[in-house]
């Protein structure tokens, strides 16, 4: 008879209509593919080919960011800037500013505060390292009651700062140029390429900015399900919160300890304590990395200011101190456990965005980290042996499926 079922896969039906024998074990099929009853089949060639592309993406994309920095890095430098900036431009339009002159307002206000940051910082350390080829000396002479004791390391330190000291000495009209006072000095007295960068970055946070309601509506509005859109509101509200949280803070942080530093070496008599001030804020924002980085940079300007070494290491060990309370003390007594991140992957975002974008990277390492993270939590972190062995690579064949559906049938008849 032409509706009589035939026997395939892992179940048969005879004439009599004796029910089906029970589903063999997993058997792997000439083709690759291992049988799992009820139809389905893993097939281990497209399991393959998925590990195969998701390990090459995995190493192409750092590849792409670095080569495309001038790209990537202005475009998620602005969108980091806006996303902190979002809790401003809310309660901006909570007050009844229409959107694009709160976005407006942003933007001037960050502009404002990044140049008189560039006003305070990069203004006199110019000047610092226009003296540092004539402070030479006097840092040879501070250092020699340390140097004295080791012969060899003496000169290797001579003929490091002679060598450091050669090129201004070759080209002394350099001295003349004046330094930047404001954003828009410093790019145009770069490269063009870094003011191209710089506007198209402003333009991407007052786009993001005038048009944050709208974009944050259509991503909830065009869930399939009110679960989805629950679930979507909740990721951007978190990515808002924890980022301008922990921007804000740590800035105020910063800020506190700058002012701190800056004020403690006016007192001890350090030249433009205001910039050593702004320099230990900005370095700050680097975890572990910044504050070494900071208090090398005093002891080269102590050396270069006081004649006593005991006196010109006073600047560091200052800073040094306040970090140790602000970092063992103040911060975690503000910031709490809720923004509290792992230092291993702190340092391993230190290490992969300084890889690929330098000093900004490594700028951008802790937001990029908590913005990363939010979105993994809320979402679910991949599960690359399910995928693998599971569920991720499951399918169905059709004859095993009519199959499947025959026998149903006819034992339910």
């Amino acid at each position: 008879m032409d509706d009589q079922p035939r026997a395939m896969g892992g179940g048969s039906e005879s004439e009599g209509g004796i029910p089906p024998a029970a589903p063999r074990q997993p058997l792997l099929s000439p083709e690759g593919q291992e049988s799992l009853g009820d139809g389905l089949k893993r097939d281990r060639l497209m399991a393959a080919l998925a590990l195969m592309i998701g390990i090459g993406l995995l190493f192409l994309i750092p590849f792409a960011l670095k080569e495309g920095s001038p790209f990537f890095l202005p475009l998620t430098a602005a969108l980091v800037i806006a996303i902190a900036l979002v809790p401003m431009l809310e309660w901006l339009e909570r007050h009844r500013m229409p959107a694009p002159l709160a976005a407006l307002a942003c933007v001037l206000l960050f502009l404002i505060a990044a140049n008189i940051a560039l006003a305070s910082i990069v203004v006199p350390a110019w000047q610092w390292m226009q003296r540092l080829p004539e402070s030479i000396p006097q840092i040879q002479h501070n250092l020699e009651p340390l140097i004295r004791f080791y012969s060899n390391l003496e000169r290797f330190v001579d003929r490091t700062l002679t060598n450091f000291a050669s090129a201004p000495a070759r080209q002394p009209e350099t001295i003349a140029v004046a330094p930047p006072r404001s954003l828009l000095d410093l790019f145009t007295t770069s490269a063009p390429s870094a003011l191209i960068e710089m506007f198209f970055a402003i333009l991407v946070i007052y786009f993001f900015l005038s048009g944050w309601t709208r974009l944050r509506r259509n991503a909830i509005t065009r869930r399939a399900s009110f679960g989805g859109a629950m679930a979507t509101a909740r990721v951007i509200q978190d990515v808002v919160d924890d980022t301008s949280a922990y921007l804000g803070t740590i800035t105020l942080i910063n800020v506190t300890l700058g002012l701190i530093v800056a004020g403690a070496l006016w007192a001890i008599g350090m030249p433009t304590p205001l910039m050593w001030g702004g320099i230990v804020a900005l370095l700050n924002y680097i975890p572990y990395i910044g504050p070494v980085m900071a208090a090398l940079l005093l002891a080269v300007g102590g050396l270069m200011s006081f004649a006593d070494i005991w006196w010109a290491l006073l600047p560091a060990a200052l800073m040094i101190g306040a970090h140790l309370i602000e970092a063992n003390v103040v911060t975690p007594l503000i910031v709490g456990h809720r923004l509290t991140i792992s230092p291993i992957l702190i340092l391993v975002s230190l290490s992969f965005w300084g890889w690929v974008w330098g000093t900004p990277g490594a700028l951008l390492a802790v937001p990029l980290l908590i913005i990363i993270q939010t979105v993994l939590n809320a979402a679910g972190k991949p599960d690359i042996a399910g995928f693998l062995f599971e569920h991720g690579t499951l399918i169905r064949h059709p004859g095993e499926t009519h199959t499947h559906r025959r026998q149903s049938r006819d034992q339910s008849g």
